[in-house]
């Protein structure tokens, strides 16, 4: 298990929200934590920890009136920690070089290859003309219904038709370098995983996985690295006391390295 650290941006600022909350209209979220610093105060605090390998996600779907502003936070952080950083949210072929050149390691990809709940296979063909197999990471983040857990998109309100399964990773794995998978239902709440995905996570061998979601304390981060089988990496967002929460950043170092 490797610590992958974040930066999500919304309306501009860095934050930490209830994933479940965000809607494209008004630009609403439920905030648990704004940010006073920019992107690149966290990105040169991740640089100086060696964690390489975290992400940025844009919040705000391109058109809206913070789009920009979320692109200039998140050049900042790119900027500061270039080659460090892996970048998300309204990524298409059309603009992963620019985020690339701006020193991105990798580009984020779900909506633009999740189309009309289908994957779409041309579409992640020509991203992956642009960015290359070993610099794009498929965001396979999920929400429950009935008993399964499907893909969700655009900015997780839609649901696609795409099982989350060892299958499905598998299949998608021929075209990437990583999977990020955010458990959407429990995404900043900080009230324990969603142990259904991680355990599903772990049983599989292949490359790189990030879990986000739910984790609220040391107890949930051992949950996770125990049904993970300690290969699935761990974003922590809202339970961090860099985002207002109450695990301390160099002790969750500390118990992912033990």
């Amino acid at each position: 298990m490797k610590f992958r650290p974040c930066i999500d941006i919304h309306n501009g600022k860095v934050k930490q929200i209830i994933g479940g909350s965000l809607l494209d209209q008004g630009n609403y979220a439920t905030d648990n934590f704004v940010s006073e610093k920019n992107g690149d105060y966290y990105a040169r605090l991740y640089r100086h920890a060696g964690l390489a390998g975290g992400h940025i996600i844009l919040l705000n779907p391109e058109g809206s009136r913070y789009y920009e502003e979320d692109v200039k936070q998140a050049c900042l952080a790119l900027e500061a920690f270039p080659g460090g950083l892996q970048i998300g949210g309204g990524m298409t072929a059309e603009n992963a070089s620019f985020f690339l050149e701006k020193g991105a390691s990798h580009i984020i990809v779900t909506s633009y290859v999740f189309k009309d709940g289908r994957i779409n296979y041309d579409n992640l063909k020509k991203i992956v003309a642009v960015t290359g197999k070993d610099r794009l990471v498929l965001d396979l983040s999920c929400r429950k219904k009935g008993d399964d857990y499907y893909v969700v998109t655009d900015r997780w309100q839609k649901f696609t038709r795409e099982k989350l399964t060892e299958k499905l990773l598998t299949d998608l794995s021929l075209y990437c370098d990583e999977f990020l998978i955010h458990a959407v239902d429990v995404e900043g709440k900080a009230g324990g995983i969603e142990e259904k995905v991680a355990a599903l996570l772990g049983d599989w061998e292949g490359i790189p996985v990030t879990y986000a979601g739910g984790v609220g304390s040391f107890e949930d981060l051992r949950i996770l690295k125990r049904i993970g089988r300690n290969r699935v990496d761990v974003t922590i967002g809202s339970a961090l006391d860099l985002f207002g929460g109450t695990m301390n950043f160099e002790k969750v170092l500390e118990e992912i390295n033990q």
